[in-house]
């Protein structure tokens, strides 16, 4: 057990100290592509900036969540901080949504009303943030597999690189062949990334915050299962819900054929805890024991 939390202490840091690089080398996006874009005149590189700046954002309160979900457990706080991940998720991926938004509302307008915009540091600004945000994205694409907090952070960077990849691309063409017009199109484009990504993430941290039964778990064949063990009349009362990355839970109520011993039932118990780990991995599991109650038996009961 010991070495296992020092893996995941190390883990941790490490995921710090790589968050807090990738908050460095955005503030210096930031501010480089809001300057450039002023100069430029670029809608482009200042939305590319306004991204960044969410980008910056996003990370600090990845960073602050990823802090919180580290903190014990308490007496008023029984589950400690350990959703603190998904709600700035949650945040990230709204604020995703929001930019985006503001981003098609501005390119509409540039778009009837192009101008001309010095195209040579549009193109080295935005190398500068393919090379920064890919940097971001390599340090957090480990984490990013395992958390959703992290998988926010990766996102506002992924596509704020492939953001920059599409602003290289305009630069080039309004240098070469004066289409002044690509700028607000490519804005255009962007956004409309940006609210596919965001909307999905968004969902997802939904879905746990809302306490829904996670997607891949079939509540059904796990009832099935349980009532096939001896014993056992019948499951009923069944919740199932994601704490966070790490955690699912199930609570039940399991009616017994007999009267039987508390000793037996931790047997069965110990039985059911073991299958459902290794099927579903449902690593929490409560079971109120009951024999001839008087409640309902249907399997999911509205309390």
């Amino acid at each position: 057990m010991s070495n296992s939390h020092n893996h995941n202490h190390s883990r941790g840091e490490l995921r710090e100290r790589n968050l807090l690089i990738s908050i460095f080398l955005n503030i210096l996006i930031t501010v480089s592509q809001v300057v450039g874009g002023l100069i430029s005149g670029s809608l482009a590189l200042l939305s590319d900036a306004l991204h960044n700046f969410s980008d910056v954002l996003s990370l600090i309160i990845s960073y602050v969540a990823n802090k919180l979900s580290k903190k014990k457990a308490s007496t008023n706080k029984t589950f400690g901080y350990k959703r603190a991940e998904i709600i700035a998720a949650f945040v990230n991926a709204s604020t995703l949504i929001v930019v985006a938004i503001l981003l098609i509302i501005e390119a509409i307008k540039r778009f009837k009303n192009p101008q001309e915009i010095v195209s040579e540091l549009v193109i080295w600004l935005s190398i500068l943030g393919i090379v920064a945000n890919g940097l971001s994205v390599l340090l957090l694409k480990e984490d990013a597999e395992k958390n959703m907090n992290m998988k926010s952070a990766y996102l506002h960077l992924f596509t704020d690189m492939m953001a920059s990849v599409a602003v290289l691309i305009g630069g080039l063409l309004m240098k070469y062949v004066e289409a002044f017009w690509i700028d607000s199109v490519l804005t255009f484009v962007i956004a409309l990334y940006l609210i596919f990504m965001g909307y999905r993430l968004l969902r997802d941290a939904t879905r746990v915050l809302m306490l829904f039964t996670p997607e891949h778990i079939p509540v059904k064949e796990i009832v099935n299962l349980v009532n096939e063990i001896e014993g056992i009349k019948s499951i009923h009362h069944v919740h199932i819900w994601q704490l966070n990355e790490e955690e699912i839970h199930l609570e039940a109520h399991i009616d017994f054929e007999n009267d039987i011993k508390l000793s037996e039932f931790d047997i069965i118990l110990e039985e059911i805890e073991k299958m459902l780990f290794k099927a579903y991995h449902i690593n929490h599991i409560n079971i109120q024991p009951e024999f001839k109650k008087c409640d309902e038996k249907d399997i999911i009961v509205q309390d």
